[in-house]
């Protein structure tokens, strides 16, 4: 029986992608060293933090809570829908653990890709920033997000308009305390909630398999489009 002769292009290409892999771990540790300082900065800022890491598979993932209690890299998406046909109409992705910068990006998208910004916006309590309410008042925008107490503030009524309060967080506490505004915020539930359940059960939004802010943005960009297009046939449009 003949012994079985070695495959010169086959040793070719192993050879070829073991390099390659090893050229993609060493430029993705060099860029978790170049992502380090960032992470340190943030974690300096907050009290007892612990030490900084940085992930040496996907730099640019963060440490985040997850929805089971863990803390895993990941990375943080936003969407914001039409609350009567539920269509997507802004897709955002980040690594910053809370939504409290993204609401000011997210009204610029929407400028951006329907040239008018929507007259109300409905959004949890994660994107709760008194700056960023207020200038979204400016640009003629009325949010809607739960009165929460501030940790400096704790005593004071958050429905009660404050001493420092600009006259649009004013309204913004008015807004929230009363029955009228509460009825309009029950909408968010019935519309971006669902539309969020269906990207992670249908979509494949449950676990991203991509490494990097813009693959990751890449996937919850097809992700809205094919489900805007599911929402299209199911609402007779196409």
């Amino acid at each position: 029986m003949a012994a079985e002769q070695p495959d010169p292009q086959r040793s070719a290409r192993e050879e070829a992608a073991q390099e390659r892999a090893a050229r993609e771990r060493e430029a993705r540790l060099e860029q978790a060293l170049a992502e380090l300082p960032k992470v340190a900065a943030h974690k300096h800022q907050q009290e007892g933090a612990a030490e900084p890491r940085v992930s040496s598979t996907d730099p640019e993932a963060r440490v985040m809570k997850m929805g089971d209690g863990g803390f895993r890299p990941a990375y943080n998406r936003q969407f914001a829908a039409d609350t009567e046909s539920r269509i997507i109409v802004g897709v955002g992705a980040c690594n910053a653990g809370t939504d409290s910068k993204q609401l000011e990006p997210m009204l610029d998208q929407l400028e951006r890709r329907t040239q008018r910004l929507p007259a109300q916006l409905l959004v949890d309590g994660g994107f709760t920033n008194l700056a960023s309410f207020a200038r979204a008042a400016q640009r003629g925008v009325e949010v809607f997000a739960p009165l929460r107490k501030h940790h400096q503030s704790y005593k004071l009524d958050p429905a009660e308009p404050h001493r420092a309060d600009p006259p649009a967080i004013a309204a913004y506490r008015q807004r929230m305390a009363c029955a009228e505004g509460k009825q309009v915020y029950k909408q968010r539930t019935a519309t971006i909630e669902t539309v969020n359940a269906d990207l992670k059960t249908y979509r494949g939004l449950d676990r991203l398999l991509v490494r990097g802010a813009a693959k990751v943005l890449s996937v919850a960009l097809w992700a809205a489009l094919t489900y805007n297009l599911m929402r299209g046939i199911t609402m007779g449009w196409l």
